[in-house]
């Protein structure tokens, strides 16, 4: 379960839509389509001679199976989230899997738990179904396999989604405790990614780590699945450890504390009137149209190149540079509404004004960056 940025491009297939929800299959499926035959092909083979080359078509069904199994489990998500009036975006099912988009919602540590392990649970009731298929049914050995394969797939699937550390969805159990200890939900991304930093050495000291220093040998297939595996969980724990740091310093983004001091002059002003508008030299002068909305910012150095005698007829629009239009945002703006709002804007400058409309300062993008990621970050 996760939140991906939207873009322009197209990710994937459209599957169509499930309760309203739009599903897509990324490109990327196919790659793991492709490892599940090739790699479980063969052995499906040797350990049934009889299937022949229709092994490797029961694998590509076992690609499918597991497939309906990730979009079930997402579907599980989502659903539950619906009944919180958390509105789901989308479903895309990729490469490791899938994830449910979320857009905008307000969680709780209890909420949070109970859609993460909505999915986990969805597989378990599928590998208790197909249970009861293979105890009470009689089937051919294809389809025998194929259940066989489809109840311990879910298993697996529920079992390890369940595993305390993010990415996966126990994580959020982490997540969810030390948020409501600390009241802190960055505090708890954080904590639960470590968690899944130290799921992710668990998992290759038990399948690659045991086997060698016991003497034996890892199989090629079984390394390769912990490689792969491990290396993804391993990128979402680092990037939620990442996200939760960058989280837990949005209280430190305010457009009034950052923004450096500027004053607001109109359009019509010359150069010569710069001195009595904004007699302090170090603060930034900001050009204001007719109707007080700021539109530009003086440069100071065209200023200086602006001789004496030119002054009282060189209107200050011609020594400023353009904000993008609407770049302008309230001294009180800060956290999470702030960024958001700047996402939208064009420009490197905004300028800050107070209840009144009137220019108290300029906020520079590179000051809000260098608060949220704790370093400074040098102008361009």
């Amino acid at each position: 379960m996760s939140s991906a940025p939207v873009t322009g491009r197209r990710e994937g297939i459209s599957l169509g839509r499930i309760a309203g929800i739009p599903v897509i299959l990324a490109y990327s499926w196919f790659v793991i389509a492709a490892f599940t035959v090739i790699v479980y092909g063969p052995l499906l083979s040797n350990q049934n001679p009889a299937l022949g080359a229709a092994a490797y078509y029961v694998a590509f069904a076992y690609a499918l199976l597991l497939l309906i199994s990730v979009l079930v489990h997402e579907l599980a998500h989502a659903l539950t989230a619906r009944v919180f009036g958390w509105p789901t975006q989308k479903i895309v099912l990729n490469l490791w899997g899938g994830h449910t988009q979320f857009e905008n919602f307000t969680a709780s540590p209890g909420r949070s738990v109970i859609v993460a392990l909505a999915g986990p649970a969805a597989n378990l009731v599928l590998a208790c179904g197909a249970w009861v298929v293979l105890t009470s049914v009689s089937m051919g050995s294809v389809a025998e396999i194929l259940v066989n394969i489809f109840m311990w797939a879910n298993f697996v699937i529920g079992i390890f989604n369940v595993l305390p550390g993010l990415p996966l969805d126990g994580g959020r159990i982490v997540e969810s405790a030390v948020w409501k200890a600390t009241g802190s939900q960055a505090k708890g991304t954080v904590a639960a990614g470590w968690a899944g930093r130290a799921i992710v050495v668990g998992l290759v000291f038990w399948f690659i780590g045991r086997p060698l220093l016991g003497g034996g040998e890892t199989d090629f297939s079984i390394l390769m699945v912990t490689v792969l595996v491990c290396g993804f969980l391993w990128m979402g724990a680092s990037a939620s450890i990442q996200q939760g740091a960058l989280r837990g310093r949005l209280h430190l983004v305010s457009a009034g504390a950052l923004a450096g001091p500027a004053v607001g002059i109109p359009a019509t002003a010359t150069v010569a009137d710069l001195h009595r508008l904004s007699p302090d030299a170090s603060q930034a002068v900001v050009v204001c149209g007719p109707d007080r909305r700021p539109q530009g910012v003086v440069d100071a150095a065209a200023v200086a190149a602006v001789p004496a005698s030119a002054a009282g007829s060189t209107p200050v629009t011609a020594v400023s540079y353009a904000l993008a239009p609407g770049a302008y945002v309230p001294e009180w703006s800060k956290g999470q509404e702030l960024i958001q709002y700047l996402s939208q804007l064009e420009g490197h400058e905004y300028a800050v004004v107070d209840h009144n409309g009137i220019v108290t300062g300029l906020l520079a993008q590179n000051a809000v960056v260098g608060a949220i990621t704790g370093k400074a970050v040098r102008s361009k």
